[in-house]
């Protein structure tokens, strides 16, 4: 089998989309393919070609993404996939080959992604960077502890109002929570769009939350509908919720959980520290259930770990092993505190021996050295160093990514 990867043209477009979707064992309405057409960028949409037929892809988006301290640029990994007749003959190993190359040269020193199976990516250097929590919420246990009232007015707009005033928020929250992308108008409408088909099946609604005339919060649902007997036992979905302030956020919760004829509030991917935990008088009705989410790969190890900050002064000697980027192997000495940080490779002894995997865990703060430690991943050569590490790579807010992509 010959296989050639490369990007697509243009008219190639709708052909690599629907290539994509079949992988998934789906198929995308014209719409959704108009959607997607705004936010790509062709010289990042990869394609493997069998006899001129598309069989597989792996597309990038551009992005700067939130880091402990700063913002770097990052590539988003999306559209991965091969068709069911081309699987396990390394259609996908190629993809990510010649997309992890593009990456490199562009100068990007992070890749990120959401994995549709977790067993995917660890091959190619990615390691856990976050978790999300799912969430399952009875509204009629949904009381707050005391001390909250209720300020400010909620509305509820036509997307094409809503929009323009959610934007400005989520402006002001991306910038403060590592793993946060920052989104441009394309990739803000992309991200909050709407197919026809489910506008029309169970659309969506929009509130805005403002404290006096500043919009400070916004939260996006779906309401699926239960009327069991004649008595409304209807699930409100939530799709996103943000707030610039606590107390807009305490608001926005209590709008969500206090609407009218619904029985339940769900929601999937909400970052591990959600506040709605210590807010609420019964957190264990939040059935909460915590799995992965970002999946993060340092492209380019040293400009990587020189670009975010760190919260405790040090000095490590990190040695690294990555397979599938073998321009990553060697020793690094990291001297990094919360004003900057220098990173160099050294012939040194190593303080502690990890892969790239394990730079990927830790490197959002979203697991510690001592973790991947306990499990056998990481290798402390000084004592010491594990705590030193954790002390360093930590990060508050616990990272979280808001918006699959």
């Amino acid at each position: 089998m010959d296989i050639e990867i490369r990007t697509i043209r243009e008219e190639e477009f709708v052909e690599h989309e629907l290539a994509l979707e079949a992988a998934f064992h789906g198929a995308p309405h014209a719409d959704e393919i108009e959607s997607f057409r705004r936010v790509a960028e062709l010289d990042r949409c990869f394609a493997a070609f069998d006899s001129g037929e598309i069989v597989g892809g792996a597309d990038t988006g551009s992005f700067r993404m939130t880091v402990p301290g700063g913002v770097l640029p990052t590539a988003g990994v999306t559209g991965v996939g091969v068709k069911p007749t081309h699987r396990r003959m390394g259609v996908n190993t190629a993809l990510m080959r010649w997309q992890l190359d593009d990456i490199r040269e562009r100068g990007e020193p992070i890749a990120v992604l959401f994995a549709s199976e977790g067993s995917i990516y660890g091959r190619y250097g990615y390691g856990l960077g976050t978790f999300g929590c799912d969430m399952d919420l009875e509204t009629d246990r949904s009381e707050y502890v005391r001390g909250h009232t209720s300020s400010g007015r909620v509305r509820l707009l036509a997307r094409e109002e809503a929009l323009p005033l959610m934007r400005p928020v989520y402006d002001r929250v991306w910038s403060q929570r590592p793993g946060m992308l920052e989104l441009d108008e394309r990739w803000f409408e992309h991200m909050t769009y709407e197919p026809e088909h489910e506008r029309t099946e169970r659309p969506c609604y929009y509130a805005v939350h403002s404290s006096g005339e500043v919009v400070d919060a916004y939260a996006i649902y779906r309401v699926k509908h239960e009327w069991p007997g004649g008595v409304p036992s209807n699930e409100l979905e939530l799709q996103d919720l943000q707030a610039a302030t606590p107390q807009a956020y305490a608001d926005m919760w209590r709008y969500v959980l206090d609407a009218d004829l619904v029985h339940h509030v769900t929601s999937w991917n909400r970052p591990v520290d959600e506040p709605l935990l210590h807010l609420l008088r019964e957190p264990r009705r939040l059935r909460l259930r915590v799995g992965d989410a970002l999946w993060v790969r340092l492209v380019d190890v040293a400009p990587a770990l020189e670009g975010r900050r760190y919260p405790s002064e040090g000095r490590l000697v990190i040695e690294v092993s990555d397979r599938f980027c073998p321009w990553n192997d060697g020793r690094y000495e990291l001297i990094g505190g919360p004003g900057g940080a220098e990173c160099r490779r050294t012939d040194a002894e190593p303080d502690l021996v990890c892969t790239a995997n394990d730079l990927g865990a830790t490197y959002l703060g979203g697991s510690t050295f001592r973790q991947l430690h306990r499990a056998g991943q990481v290798g402390e050569e000084h004592s010491g160093a594990l705590a030193l590490a954790d002390a360093m790579f930590a990060s508050d807010p616990a990272p979280w990514s808001s918006h699959l992509f």
